[in-house]
Order: C-alpha cells, then structure tokens, then sequence
C-alpha cells in the first residue's frame, strides 16, 4: 500500500495534436489524439482534469519524461512544467480528447504553446483526475465560474438531463469571450462581463451569487475559479446557504498573481487553503 511520501506517479499518456482552433480571443481549443489515446479513459467526471507536462521552448526533450533523471541533469529552468487542465471533452470513439486553454498574449506556460502548437506536437498527460458530475436526482443546479471554470461547466451542461433547472454564471472579458453553450432549457446561462477589468480584480461572479434568489429543495452546486472569489463564496454557501458537502463542489483553479507552481505549493499553506 503506498504511503503520501511514496505513492506512485501515474504513468504519462503522450498524445499528439491533431488540431486546434481559435474559440475567442482568449480561448484556444486543443484536439488531441494518437497512438497514445488507447490509454485515456472517460471517468465520467465532467471536471475531469489531467496534469500537462510542457517542456521548454526550443528543448529537444522527448516524452514520456524521466523527471527523476532529468532533475539530477538539467536545471529548473530546463524541466518540464506542469500545468492542470480540463478535459473539455472525451470523445474516445472518434480517439481524441479536447482540452480548451485560456490564453493571455505571452503570459504564462500553456497558453503561448497552446495558441501556436502545431500538428503532431506532443500532448502530454500524467494521468486523470475528476470529482463532479451533475446529479439527476438534484431539483435545481447552479454552476458559476470565471474562463478556468468554463471547460468543466460545459462539460457539465452538455451532461444535464433534459429536464434540469438551474443558473451558470459565468464570468468572461466581454460578450468575444462567450461560447454557444449547450444547455438544457430550464437551465440558464447568464454571462458576466468584466469590460477590461483584469481577471481576478472584480467582485462580479462573487456578488452574482449572493444575489441570487435561492430555490427550494436540493440545489447541487459546482463552484469553481479564482482563490479570493472562492474564499468569499464558501461561507455564503455552506453557512448562510446551509449545503453540506454531498451538495457542493468549490475549489480554487487559480489565484491572481500568483503562478501555477507558488499558487498550488500554497495550497498545503494556510494562504492557500478554501
């Protein structure tokens, strides 16, 4: 049995892009696929997310990465990264996977590769994870999130049964940013717009949901973006909402200013925690 301290690394599954196209400004659509997809499997988990493996710019590292031995031979700044995605969707009869990436210019580590990879650039994944999926047994269902959450949430919607009822708020830039989303006709889809205000800097998604007028019966919720945002929203929710854990999935999938490797080192840290 394997401890915290020795627990083994999931196998990487190296895929390859097939295609990618441009969803708005600031989102970029990966479809992946290859020899490798024999080795995907759909958890059924509609926030189903994978650790992504990005090497350097300009490095001739070859995957399935050796990290224990690349780590004895090369510096920090020549490793792979690793970065956590959804898997928008699995679409393993036609052998291909989605994965949508937020882009903002140059910032970042998979949004510059996203918006310029190429056909038969290597995708690499170290495994699945997932938690979520809508209940059909739940009388209403709210959903909210900012562009991280947005893969999980249509994801999500696409799920539903046809006679779900519920709300998604979801917060973008402005209405570029929005995507034709499928969702079931009791279902509203209500967008935020920020107008130019950085993401992260606004209380929009948290005030939306306060201000809602909350429904009878059992309200599932999936809940997910921004640190501070979620912070503000698990006391509203699980206190003055009164939900218990079975009803609500809340967790941070970034926080403003922060990079990837700080924000989710501080997630064992009191800074860090939801």
């Amino acid at each position: 049995m394997s401890t915290p301290g020795n627990r083994p690394r999931r196998p990487q599954i190296v895929l390859e892009v097939l295609e990618r196209t441009r969803l708005t400004p600031h989102m970029v659509r990966i479809v992946a696929g290859g020899p490798g997809i024999a080795d995907v499997t759909d958890n059924g988990h509609t926030d189903a997310y994978t650790k992504m493996l990005f090497a350097p710019p300009g490095s001739d590292l070859t995957p399935p990465y050796d990290l224990a031995a690349l780590r004895e031979e090369l510096p920090v700044e020549a490793l792979p990264s690793t970065r956590t995605y959804t898997i928008r969707r699995f679409d393993l009869e036609n052998q291909r996977i989605w994965i949508d990436f937020v882009v903002h210019g140059d910032t970042g580590v998979a949004g510059p590769w996203a918006a310029t990879a190429e056909p038969g650039s290597p995708v690499v994944l170290g495994g699945i994870g997932g938690g979520y999926a809508p209940d059909p047994q739940a009388d209403r269902h709210l959903l909210a999130g900012d562009e991280s959450a947005l893969p999980a949430i249509a994801s999500a919607l696409e799920a539903m049964p046809a006679d779900a009822r519920g709300v998604a708020l979801l917060e973008v830039d402005s209405a570029a940013d929005e995507l034709d989303l499928t969702a079931p006709d009791g279902l509203e889809v209500r967008w935020l717009h920020r107008a130019g205000a950085e993401a992260g800097t606004t209380d929009l998604l948290v005030d939306a949901v306060r201000g809602l007028d909350w429904p009878a019966g059992r309200v599932q919720v999936f809940v997910h973006g921004e640190r501070a945002a979620m912070k503000s929203l698990r006391p509203h929710l699980t206190d003055e909402r009164g939900l218990d854990r079975s009803q609500l999935s809340l967790s941070a999938y970034w926080a403003h200013g922060r990079k990837e490797d700080v924000f989710q080192s501080e997630k064992r840290e009191a800074v860090g925690q939801i």
